[in-house]
């Protein structure tokens, strides 16, 4: 009897053993957990029944903010009655405010808050701003001229609640950008190979949700704004963003979450520490002896291979002989040759975050000068519809979507039988030809700029509302290619290229290039104001544009590119890309000149 149960015992083995098996790879094991914290079951979270619900909260932030940015210039003209270039910088402080505070939002996200409570936290931010915009273009005690259809000069407090209200959206904006799409790529195991191919189209659907909120910001938004009334289309983007945010809590149970992992920059800090620490102790004979051990709870993630370049930091990863039997030393004295590279990393971005700012300028016009040309073209389609300035921005966004595809399906595809490169071309060149297309779009807009001043002296009296606004589409369309390659390559650089624990921050860095950028546009204002109205008693910024030159400065902006240009490519041909270590293994070199061996990993 015995013997029959032994024998059924062993013959259930192989059962048990399939179900253990099932059972597992009906779970996530990629340090994720579900809404109670317990770990995620593959069937009932993540993939797209979660990342639709963070796709539709993307496309109400993009609808949002682009058509309060695209139409921004035109109500601090209209409305607070500034001049060109107080507007103008106006502009550029809030644009550059909303691209840099993704930083501070990045960091958060990844140390400490986590990514779905930085969303979260940042869209009630963001709901709170909508509302105050609303309430200070609907309240007759608070709009700009009271029961008044136009003033001379709006009240000042009306000024306080808008500029409070759309820094407000900014702010949050700083909170969304890093984290909404981290989060919803979390969504999807990399470990699991039908996930890892439907994260691959899951980013093809964030850009489309994105397109499609910048689409309906410029055209629908912008149309009521022009032709109902600020405080219509005020109601329409808070009730979008309120109905979101609702979808957003709606996923919740299906979503899967990362706990933060403490602040990135830690251990960046503790290599230039151990360097320092370690400055008198001799290189080894080879790289090969500097330090690096597997983390036991896999925290160190991919390994990284050494390079030659800051060769000044590889002595955070040289041990030095002590009387400590483990072996063990403090991570403030003793670094990993993968920390010491995700230092030469960062550091190495640098230059490259640098000599990309030009081509943000470039970007900044777009959204301030480019819409001001458009005030004073005709705009007329047909008989009687008159096309909203701002909505112009539609073939900067057309001409980016139409270009993606064509990139990727047709010019791609050549290059990689060409180049034998797996993206075509290298990141850092996509990102140079499209530094190249902001040049052109400079050239295009200075010329297009002086054609409408020729034509306002030919006629004075109806000046450049005889020339159409279409002329200013050639310039929208090649700034919209150029962000097709360069802002494009410019995220996939820095998602790319930073130490996988930053990657919140790596997509905050690639933001910031604009937010820096918008503000180097403001100073480059202030100080052609200044020299041009000292040296020829007039700016090239007048009143309004009809008494400026912005020909020249769209001039002046095409050669600091192209000086920019002939920096980056100098720095671009000689960057080392990240590599990883294709063998890792944990090697103890100490600084006394005794190599201890080394174990495999």
């Amino acid at each position: 009897m015995k013997t029959d149960e032994k024998q059924t015992e062993l013959a259930d083995q192989p059962k048990n053993k399939n179900k253990r098996q099932n059972h597992q790879n009906y779970l996530v094991h990629d340090s994720s957990v579900d809404h109670k914290g317990r770990i995620p079951h593959r069937g009932s979270t993540g993939v797209w029944k979660a990342s639709l619900f963070i796709i539709a909260i993307e496309f109400s932030e993009r609808l949002s903010y682009y058509g309060i940015a695209t139409s921004l210039v035109i109500y601090l003209t209209k409305v607070i009655r500034q001049d060109l270039k107080t507007e103008a910088r106006n502009v550029n402080y809030w644009t550059g405010v909303t691209t840099l505070t993704p930083l501070l939002g990045g960091f958060l996200a990844d140390a400490y808050l986590g990514r779905f409570s930085t969303v979260l936290a940042s869209t009630i931010v963001y709901l709170l701003g909508l509302s105050l915009l609303t309430v200070s273009t609907l309240v007759p005690s608070l709009k700009a001229c009271g029961a008044e259809i136009t003033c001379d000069q709006p009240r000042k407090l009306h000024e306080a609640l808008f500029f409070t209200a759309i820094y407000f959206i900014s702010v949050r904006t700083g909170g969304h950008k890093p984290s909404l799409e981290s989060f919803g790529a979390d969504q999807f195991d990399d470990d699991h190979e039908e996930e890892r191919k439907q994260k691959m189209s899951f980013f093809n659907w964030w850009n489309s949700g994105l397109c499609a909120g910048v689409i309906f910001g410029v055209t629908l938004i912008v149309f009521v704004q022009d032709h109902v009334g600020w405080g219509v289309s005020g109601v329409i983007l808070t009730s979008v963003m309120a109905i979101s945010l609702a979808i957003f809590l709606l996923g919740r149970p299906v979503y899967r979450f990362r706990a933060p992992l403490g602040s990135p920059l830690t251990p960046l800090l503790q290599v230039l520490v151990a360097a320092f620490r370690n400055r008198n102790l001799p290189y080894p004979p080879h790289p090969s002896h500097l330090y690096e051990h597997q983390s036991t709870d896999n925290s160190q993630g991919r390994f990284l291979s050494h390079t030659q370049k800051l060769k000044f930091l590889d002595k955070a990863a040289i041990m030095e002989e002590t009387g400590n039997s483990s072996g063990k030393q403090s991570a403030w004295r003793l670094a990993t040759i993968t920390r010491v590279e995700e230092l030469k990393l960062i550091l190495n971005m640098i230059p490259i975050w640098m000599t990309s700012l030009p081509f943000g300028i470039c970007v900044a016009q777009a959204s301030t000068f480019f819409v001001k040309q458009c005030l004073t073209l005709d705009r007329k389609i047909g008989r009687s519809f008159i096309m909203p300035a701002s909505s112009m921005f539609c073939v900067a966004t057309a001409g980016m979507i139409v270009f993606v595809a064509i990139y990727d399906k047709l010019i791609v595809p050549i290059l990689r039988r060409t180049t034998g490169n797996v993206r075509g071309m290298s990141i850092l060149q996509r990102i140079g030809i499209g530094m190249v297309f902001s040049l052109m779009s400079m050239v295009v807009a200075a010329l297009v700029e002086r054609k409408r001043l020729d034509v306002i002296k030919d006629n004075p009296t109806k000046g450049s509302t005889e020339m159409s606004v279409f002329w200013l589409a050639p310039q929208f369309l090649i700034i919209g290619i150029a962000d097709g390659l360069a802002l494009v390559g410019l995220q996939e650089y820095f998602y790319d290229q930073v130490p996988d624990s930053m990657r919140s921050l790596g997509i905050a860095f690639y933001l910031s290039v604009n937010g820096a950028a918008h503000f180097i546009s403001s100073l480059l204002i202030t100080v052609v104001d200044r020299i041009t109205k000292k040296s020829n008693g007039k700016s090239w910024f007048g009143e309004d544009l009809n008494s400026g030159r912005l020909d020249n400065f769209y001039w002046l902006i095409a050669a600091i590119v192209a000086v920019d240009l002939c920096v980056y490519v100098f720095l671009a041909r000689r960057y080392s890309y990240k590599t990883l270590q294709k063998t890792r293994v944990a090697h103890c070199y100490h600084g006394d000149g005794n190599d201890k061996g080394r174990d495999a990993v």
